[in-house]
């Protein structure tokens, strides 16, 4: 056993200074836009394009901060976030103004079209919630506000996002729906088994039992090797 707590105490310690030398993922992207009240005031024929700087391939997260001033209980703010604005796949998170603050998710695909996944009328998010949208090879796609769960696991065939647009206004008659304030996106994205840190556990483990089994082999043969001995001496 004493030998066990040995190699673990080593382990222990070697470990935090792998993980310092480890830390970086090489699939690993982030970027991150502030996104200005003016943009949204346009309708959603001419939205605001932003194409980033890197491309989020299937596993990503999304973070949003909604700090805009709404001028009147119609506005609206609306970011689709698109594979490629060639084509006619997007999702759609939609943001209305107080004192409703209604939240929407949607989806276009080719093969079904637009279709509404989650429409909540009443205080579906406020300014204070972080608004995040997850997606992942095997969970499909989660969009959140704060703790709670507005859509989840829902398999959109994977999603690469390459470029985003916001709008506000559904025609261009419709009153600018903010005058003030600002809107964050930030997202992560990478592969997790991309950084050698990801392993150790595997590892750590793997050396556990391998130890354990030797230490019980050994303690097998100390027994055998004793009552022999014994057994002579009787």
């Amino acid at each position: 056993m004493r030998l066990l707590l040995a190699v673990l105490l080593l382990a222990g310690s070697f470990l935090p200074v792998y993980a310092q030398e480890s830390t970086v993922n090489k699939s690993e992207h982030y970027d991150s836009v502030l996104v200005p009240y003016s943009a949204f005031n346009v309708n959603v024929k001419n939205a605001t394009v932003f194409k980033l700087d890197h491309e989020h391939i299937t596993n990503w997260e999304l973070e949003m901060q909604n700090k805009l001033q709404y001028t009147n209980q119609e506005g609206n703010a609306v970011v689709r976030l698109y594979e490629n604005l060639d084509t006619p796949k997007f999702i759609e998170i939609g943001m209305g103004g107080p004192p409703d603050y209604r939240f929407w998710v949607a989806v276009n695909t080719p093969e079904d079209g637009y279709f509404m996944i989650h429409d909540e009328k009443k205080i579906g998010w406020t300014p204070d919630k972080l608004i995040t949208a997850t997606h992942s090879s095997s969970g499909g796609l989660t969009v959140s506000v704060g703790s709670k769960d507005a859509v989840s696991n829902l398999d959109v065939a994977g999603f690469t996002m390459r470029e985003f647009t916001v709008s506000g206004m559904t025609s261009a008659s419709d009153s600018p729906p903010v005058n003030g304030g600002a809107l964050t996106f930030s997202v992560i994205s990478g592969d997790p088994s991309g950084n050698p840190i990801f392993y150790m556990p595997f590892m750590v483990l793997a050396v556990t039992i391998v130890l354990i089994v030797v230490l019980l082999k050994t303690k097998n043969r100390t027994e055998e090797t004793k009552k022999i001995s014994d057994n002579k001496s009787s």
